[in-house]
């Protein structure tokens, strides 16, 4: 039995692909509004084991070791310590060594020879209201985010300089310039001048990503054993860039041997501590558009852990690192440690070549398989054209073109529908008291013209998933970010200043609704009446990237469907 409203299925499911995109990101907003990032955790009793680490250095600062890690066992190390309550973690800063590249403004602090601010240059905060570069690493203004290294004792007596003792730098300022590279050299020597660590930084140009050369001389007469760790620091601050109507990941990724990565958002780093081993491989932050990467050499099988420090505070630091095998350095020797590290932005034609599977933090969702292919043919539209608004629009027509076939047998079946109209309105008149008689003389209309009711429905159901992939596609690839097109339109990833684009795309939706069989309930007459006024003032929030994709499209299917309408009508 075929019921009433099943004439007006073909339509619902045509709303059904714009509804899920709203749906979608209405779903997402309220997840952050009923599960609000953690603001303050106590942790009381929450004693935890590590390897007590000796510096034999008498002039150094004080320090406060709960943002460490914990150094492993060593065999001939028979001795642990219970760590202590995690105190408030203090900001310390000594001299502040700055370089200027193409894509970079940094500053490493003396203080631990690490990064402690990173500005990118070529991504400006709003191309409309603030210039400014990006600064994606700060220590500063509310937010802790920072690269730190350093060496872990494997058993007492050794030595370990970690990211709190104060390094020497060979000058304060450097600059690329026209050169290949550039390399900036920092240094730690213990007091007995028998042991000396390096820190190399060696930048390039056009690339985010830096050499990170950790050079430890053993100038005593024992073997030096120890470990390399790399970790990054932060507080968790709400991106204040981004729309309230659609959320994006933030927090910590890691690969995972032979079974793609992991994520583990700031709530689960708070619940409890992560530990896992792996040979290469990488640990990220990533957040929308941009992420910070250690990646060790392929071979180097890696101890990966967090641990959250000032826990006891309204900000607590998330830690996320790696740390070495242990490493052993003969009396009189040298040994040389290289790694990656990446800050920047998520540039898929750069970060693929870094490390196996580091394209995933490029989060395309669930349909990433349609999503990749996508990005790829929109990539290389625009590499024709040089235009990403432009680069929308053909990709809209070339999608249109692959579902053409799909979308004239959906438009050929509302035709009939539509020309039918009367007549079932005339069957639901006579028989508006019988339902039984009413079905059964619908079913006979459409068997006498041929119309299957359900005709138009797959064709839609098919599209669905690339709709869902181009969006997330338009939304997470920080290549879209702040894109030009034409005239007022100079950012495709933020809205339309000017609403244009919304109104335009409410219209073309009014107009495609009249192109389909009008509803025989009055009330449903009037819901979808008032859909394409709802859906102007959501698409209102919505990056213009996107609003042109659904304008276009909209335009395209109006043509088609109104040319396959009046070739049936007049037929």
């Amino acid at each position: 039995m075929i019921k009433k409203s099943h004439t007006m299925d073909t339509q619902r499911l045509i709303l059904f692909a714009a509804f899920m995109l709203v749906s979608m990101s209405l779903w997402q907003s309220w997840q952050l509004q009923v599960n609000p990032p953690p603001q303050q955790t106590q942790n009381q009793g929450q004693n935890q084991e590590k390897t007590a680490v000796l510096i034999p250095e008498s002039n150094e600062q004080t320090k406060d070791n709960s943002d460490l890690p914990s150094a492993p066992v060593s065999s001939d190390s028979s001795e642990q310590t219970a760590t202590a309550p995690e105190p408030e973690q203090k900001i310390l800063s000594g001299q502040w060594v700055k370089v200027k590249t193409d894509v970079f403004d940094i500053e490493i602090d003396t203080i631990g020879g690490d990064i402690h601010r990173v500005a990118l240059l070529q991504y400006p905060v709003d191309v409309n209201t603030d210039p400014s570069p990006v600064v994606l690493m700060n220590d500063k203004s509310g937010l802790y985010y920072v690269s730190q290294t350093g060496l872990l004792a494997a058993s007492k007596g050794n030595y370990a300089p970690d990211h709190k003792v104060k390094f020497t730098a060979q000058k304060l300022n450097y600059e690329l310039g026209t050169n290949n590279e550039l390399k900036v050299p920092l240094s730690w020597t213990s007091a007995d001048s028998k042991f000396t660590l390096t820190k190399t930084y060696t930048f390039f140009p056009g690339k985010y990503e830096i050499k990170v050369d950790h050079t430890i001389t053993n100038n005593s007469d024992l073997v030096w054993k120890g470990y390399l760790y790399r970790q990054f620091q932060r507080t968790e601050v709400e991106d204040k860039n981004q729309s309230k109507f659609i959320h994006t990941y933030t927090g910590t990724m890691v690969s995972k041997e032979g079974d793609g990565f992991e994520k583990i958002d700031f709530n689960e780093m708070l619940e409890q501590n992560f530990s896992m081993q792996n040979t290469g491989g990488w640990v990220s932050f990533i957040q929308h558009y941009f992420m910070s990467v250690w990646i060790p050499p392929k071979d180097s099988r890696e101890n990966y852990y967090s641990r959250v420090t000032n826990k006891n505070t309204a900000k607590p630091r998330y830690i996320i690192g790696t740390i070495t095998s242990e490493k052993l350095v003969e009396p009189k020797q040298q040994l040389v440690l290289s790694d990656t590290l990446f800050i920047g932005p998520k540039l898929q034609e750069h970060i693929n070549d870094l490390a196996e599977g580091l394209d995933s933090t490029v989060d395309y969702g669930f349909l990433s398989v349609i999503a990749h292919p996508i990005f790829w043919l929109l990539t290389l539209i625009q590499g024709v054209v040089g235009n990403w608004g432009v680069s929308i629009i053909l990709l809209t027509m070339v999608i249109k073109g692959m579902f053409y076939k799909l979308s004239e047998h959906s438009y050929k079946s509302m035709a009939h529908m539509r020309k039918v109209a009367p007549r079932l309105k005339a069957i639901q008149e006579q028989y508006k008291d019988n339902p039984g008689e009413k079905n059964k003389a619908m079913m006979d209309l459409y068997k006498r013209e041929k119309i299957n009711p359900l005709g138009g429905c797959l064709p839609v159901v098919v599209q669905i998933p690339v709709f869902i992939s181009l969006y997330w596609v338009l939304l997470e690839s920080v290549e879209m970010r702040q894109a030009d097109f034409a005239l007022w339109i100079n950012n495709l990833s933020a809205p339309d200043p000017y609403y244009v684009l919304p109104l335009i795309m409410g219209v073309s939706m009014f107009v495609q609704q009249k192109l389909n069989p009008a509803p025989m309930e009055p009330v449903q007459a009037k819901v979808m009446m008032a859909l394409p006024f709802i859906f102007t003032v959501f698409f209102a929030f919505f990056p213009s990237g996107l609003v042109l994709y659904w304008v276009v499209n909209n335009l395209l299917s109006i043509s088609q469907q109104w040319y396959i309408t009046k070739k049936i009508e007049n037929a």
